[in-house]
């Protein structure tokens, strides 16, 4: 199994984050999995695949090139795939992975985590979605979503489109016990009127 993890490239972040994520891609690689990453080698990206390569995990890192050129990307990832474009570089990811696990981030880590769920709404993959909220950092973004439902933007079964772990136990239970969810965002247009979207 390919999990793709998704996290912040800051250096500037409490060492919680920081270690939560180094101890997520340890177990991912020692429980056989291959770790997908945006092949940062600093913040979230960075900790994930010191883990996993510290426990011998096999790891896809997919950057753009100029990542290169500003010398930010891990030298040790078991397969490095460059792209020209960051949005080449995240069809490479979400293609390659066969779940996603949404740790601590910023800008990039909230498109990324955003884009897989829109395409989860839209029927275009199954995959598991996990939101590891380390120190209920995901807590106000979940507040936000409830928000959306309350005033009709989305459905309460697009809340289903993903799960949240607070732990690293529930990220692998979560993964492992996964049932697929599927959303039909049009399937009022077959109810005669009748709104589910």
């Amino acid at each position: 199994m390919n999990i793709c993890v998704f996290g912040s490239s800051s250096e500037q972040i409490d060492k919680i984050y920081l270690e939560s994520a180094e101890h997520l891609g340890k177990r991912i690689a020692e429980k056989g999995y291959n770790l997908v990453f945006g092949a940062g080698k600093y913040g979230i990206m960075g900790a994930s695949v010191r883990g996993a390569y510290s426990a011998g995990g096999y790891t896809i890192g997919v950057t753009p090139d100029f990542f290169i050129d500003v010398g930010v990307v891990f030298d040790k990832c078991s397969e490095l795939i460059v792209t020209d474009t960051m949005r080449e570089r995240k069809g490479i990811m979400e293609d390659k992975a066969d779940a996603f696990v949404i740790c601590a981030g910023g800008m990039g880590t909230f498109e990324e985590f955003f884009e897989v769920l829109t395409l989860k709404q839209l029927n275009r993959h199954t995959k598991p979605i996990i939101i590891y909220n380390v120190k209920g950092y995901y807590n106000s973004m979940l507040a936000m979503l409830d928000n959306a439902v309350s005033e009709k933007f989305m459905t309460n079964a697009c809340n289903r489109l993903y799960t949240i772990a607070d732990t690293e136990d529930d990220v692998f239970n979560q993964l492992e016990n996964y049932v697929p969810f599927t959303y039909n965002k049009y399937g009022f247009l077959k109810k005669d009127g009748e709104q589910n979207g």
